[in-house]
């Protein structure tokens, strides 16, 4: 009973879920241009290279392995970030900061919570996962990790690739990657992030009788434009098999991105 109404609740959120709109918070929009100062993500790699699985099709993290001493090395992370101004950085610093952050934030409410089944358990009975919980605290202002994807990353940036970078801890979701977003090679990186998303099966999975896509799609389909600008995005990173619009349906996976 108690698998079977887990799998019911899992078929509701992915009808239900409803992704929120982009939405600026405009306190978060300034820069200085020409700033060259970067910011330090060390301590962020060196936890990706010990517990992130890169497996062909899929990412998975070890969060049951995490040490006391890691869960710490995390948080010192997360600390160092939240004490800067990210408005006193250029575009590429602050989009890399602001990544980072939104990824190891999600990383540390998966640990602290270990073990679940899936990210949307948390958040409350009548909350469809934690994203709406305020989270962490930069300049005095409280922030959800919603408030960074869809009110700083979105609304400042308008790149669909957006995306494929941020990371909600499931197996549906565009891989948790292992190299930490530099701003000095950015689009590089998220060229290469969209690639990998595009050419899973959890991205675009083709089949004799339909085309099955990313969830992430019909969410936020404002970002990715119509359906024929739609079908140019993903065919300009898939390497064969280019899609059409025949038969094409959503699917998404919120089951817990871990390594067992």
């Amino acid at each position: 009973m108690r698998v079977l109404l887990s799998l019911l609740l899992m078929l509701w959120s992915v009808n239900l879920f409803a992704a929120p709109k982009a939405d600026l918070l405009p306190y978060w929009q300034d820069q200085l241009a020409t700033d060259q100062r970067q910011i330090d993500h060390h301590q962020w790699q060196q936890l990706l290279d010990k517990y992130l699985v890169v497996q062909p099709q899929q990412t998975l993290f070890r969060y049951d392995a995490v040490t006391p001493a890691d869960k710490q090395l995390l948080q010192n992370y997360i600390n160092h970030l939240a004490k800067l101004d990210p408005r006193q950085y250029n575009r590429n610093v602050q989009f890399a900061y602001w990544v980072n952050l939104y990824n190891a934030l999600t990383v540390q409410l998966i640990i602290d919570n270990y073990p679940l089944t899936s990210i949307t358990k948390l958040g409350g009975f009548f909350n469809f996962g934690p994203w709406d919980q305020v989270i962490v605290t930069i300049n005095n202002k409280f922030l959800s990790l919603n408030d960074i994807e869809h009110r700083i990353l979105r609304p400042i940036w308008h790149d669909p690739r957006i995306h494929y970078a941020v990371n909600c801890a499931s197996l549906g979701c565009p891989d948790l990657l292992p190299q930490v977003f530099d701003s000095q090679q950015l689009n590089s990186q998220l060229n290469a992030a969209a690639s990998r998303f595009i050419n899973s099966d959890k991205g675009v999975k083709i089949s004799l009788k339909q085309t099955t896509l990313s969830s992430i799609y019909d969410w936020y389909s404002r970002d990715f434009g119509n359906q024929q600008a739609l079908l140019q995005h993903i065919n300009h990173y898939r390497t064969d098999n280019k899609i059409n619009t025949n038969n094409l349906k959503y699917d998404y996976n919120w089951l817990l991105n871990q390594k067992l």
